[in-house]
């Protein structure tokens, strides 16, 4: 189960990122984008799911004490996770509202979120890393 969650995981940076920095390239936002948040989102929660499984199991067994590490994965992940959605439901917004500014202002907040969606991803990998994952 570890792979497929680093590999779904894994897939929600690719999408994320993809739909991110095309969006701050191209300096307006489309709708394709919207659909590569919303895989980058998809593949977040269930690699997130996935995670949280065997993180379940690990402490089921007395396998795994949760670190400091753990506890900023928790937590920065599901602010992250929620943050993903708000810029999801917010950009469907401004693309049915069409107004050309707001289109191309919007990657402002996306590049907000995806910072903020680095760090679990980032400390995910750091304790895969160590091993403490």
């Amino acid at each position: 189960m570890l792979a497929a969650a680093i590999v779904i995981i894994t897939a929600a940076l690719v999408f994320y990122t993809a739909g991110v920095w095309s969006e701050r390239l191209q300096r307006t936002l489309r709708w394709w984008h919207a659909g590569a948040f919303g895989l980058g989102l998809a593949c977040d929660a269930t690699g997130t799911f996935l995670m949280s499984r065997i993180a379940d199991a690990r402490d089921a067994t007395g396998e795994h004490a949760v670190s400091v590490l753990d506890r900023v994965m928790a937590i920065s992940g599901g602010l992250a996770l929620l943050l993903m959605a708000v810029h999801l439901v917010w950009a469907i917004v401004v693309l049915v509202r069409n107004r050309p500014r707001e289109r191309a202002q919007f990657h402002r907040f996306s590049i907000v979120v995806w910072v903020i969606w680095l760090v679990p991803y980032i400390a995910g990998a750091a304790a895969a890393m160590s091993g403490t994952a």
